[in-house]
């Protein structure tokens, strides 16, 4: 299989989404016609990327919609749960402890660490906030996987090196900057800055 670029990827997961829905809809086979008619989508755009991973329709019959969710779900890597460690305690990172997305699905909030000690030994969303201090022990107990780093930029690299050093898998950062990566370790970066600033190019 060739190399799957995030936007194809981007693009599965949405897929994914609408699949969901359809199931909670009772629909049990849908056509790339009908999804992209139904959720706003390409349908030569549907055809093309699901066809990078094999053939999942009939011509004039359309998709299987049990049957594409679960192999969405196991090439997304959905088909197991995964835990999450949040990395920084303050505003945002107690509003994603809190977050359904992060807590739904194949996705736990498992632990929680700050470097405050005003923060250290807080209840946030039935987690007690631990030391940055023990990450290491907190990964190794808690089993988690993914962290997400909530912490200002200047300790943005610090703390990622640190999950890294840890054990963690992938990270996910939400820090206005961009951290340099390990190529063991994934980082996806999520910059609601520089997504307003591209919103107000179109308000011009």
């Amino acid at each position: 299989m060739e190399e799957v670029s995030p936007l194809t990827l981007n693009r599965l997961s949405f897929y994914l989404r609408c699949l969901r829905h359809l199931q909670e809809s009772g629909v049990s086979r849908v056509s790339s016609q009908e999804m992209a008619q139904r959720y706003h989508l390409s349908a030569t755009q549907i055809r093309k990327d699901l066809a990078q991973f094999g053939e999942f329709g009939i011509r004039g019959v359309g998709y299987d919609v049990d049957a594409l969710a679960t192999h969405l779900s196991s090439l997304l890597g959905l088909d197991r749960h995964h835990a999450l460690l949040i990395v920084g305690m303050g505003n945002l990172g107690s509003a994603l402890a809190q977050y359904l997305g992060f807590n739904y699905g194949s996705f736990r909030v498992v632990a929680a660490v700050d470097n405050d000690p005003r923060k250290i030994g807080r209840k946030v969303a039935n987690l007690t906030v631990r030391s940055s201090a023990d990450l290491k022990e907190v990964v190794r107990e808690s089993g988690a996987e993914i962290g997400v780093l909530a912490v200002p930029a200047e300790a943005a690299q610090e703390n990622y090196d640190a999950l890294a050093d840890a054990g963690i898998k992938g990270v996910l950062n939400f820090a206005p900057v961009r951290v340099k990566r390990r190529t063991n370790v994934p980082l996806k970066n999520v910059d609601l800055r520089i997504n307003l600033e591209e919103l107000a190019f179109f308000l011009r």
